[in-house]
């Protein structure tokens, strides 16, 4: 009878070694399409060889259509990777839509992949995520700030967020002074002009979201951007500045144009060292 049970017994362990294994993690970079309350939207995830790791979720700068979403959520990724110091974070980039919306709706779709990392990314990755931080350039610096409004992260970095006053930017188009955009003209073909009807257009320009930030928030801005965004970023700073009910705000302003922090040394810098110190 012993005979009988020592074959079982080592079979016994040694499929339960087997089964107890612990698979070595892997890197990979894949497009996704992930929804959160029935909202679906594709992401890009780079992926390094941890399987326990800090997220940076990213947003990437207005495009005419969406055929050309998922190469500047590529682009977006690329570019905050290669000022990433900490090579063990997990880069998720964010193919938010922008044809056949209007400007700043595109919000449901970055609300629900913070939200898809913050509650679904461990069991459909099969990893653990430690903190979250957000990071966004121009329209994505706009969506980055916005979700600090309505959601708690380890950090928020947002490089030449706008448009920051859309009343002013589509009144200029109006006037003929500057080309018009498929931002205004969408705009304009719902509530008409900004002379009669310039509180809908305020209510989607980010000088309207500078109360309630819930995490703290690193600004970016080079100051040889363009005259439209100068114009309204000192109002911007202002009121950020003088709100009550934010949680801490860091403004760095260099040399350069709209895409600086991806080359000045000081900006890489400070996005590092704002990231390492949370």
């Amino acid at each position: 009878m012993k005979l009988f049970y020592i074959p079982i017994l080592i079979f016994i362990l040694f499929s339960c070694k087997k089964n107890n294994q612990v698979e070595t993690p892997t890197a990979y970079r894949i497009t996704k399409n992930i929804t959160y309350n029935n909202v679906s939207v594709d992401v890009i995830i780079d992926k390094p060889a941890v399987n326990n790791l800090d997220v940076l979720l990213v947003f990437h700068g207005t495009v005419q259509a969406d055929s050309e979403i998922i190469t500047a959520a590529n682009t977006a990724l690329d570019s905050f990777k290669g000022i990433l110091d900490n090579k063990t974070m997990m880069i998720v980039s964010v193919a938010h839509p922008q044809e056949n919306i209007l400007f700043g709706d595109n919000i449901t779709q970055a609300e629900a992949a913070l939200l898809w990392v913050k509650n679904k990314a461990n069991q459909e990755l099969g990893i653990t995520v430690g903190k979250i931080f957000l990071a966004g350039h121009s329209q994505g610096g706009y969506l980055v700030t916005r979700l600090n409004t309505m959601h708690q992260t380890n950090g928020v970095i947002a490089n030449s967020p706008g448009p920051l006053n859309l009343v002013y930017r589509c009144g200029l188009e109006e006037n003929g002074q500057v080309q018009s955009s498929t931002t205004c003209l969408k705009l304009k073909n719902v509530y008409g002009l900004t002379t009669t009807n310039s509180s809908a257009y305020f209510e989607r320009s980010l000088l309207n979201f500078t109360n309630g930030f819930k995490s703290d928030i690193l600004f970016i801005q080079g100051l040889n951007d363009s005259p439209i965004q100068l114009y309204s970023w000192p109002s911007f700073k202002q009121e950020i500045l003088n709100c009550t009910t934010c949680q801490n705000s860091q403004f760095v302003e260099i040399p350069g144009g709209h895409t600086a922090l991806f080359s000045n040394t000081l900006a890489k810098a400070e996005f590092n060292n704002f990231i390492n110190s949370r």
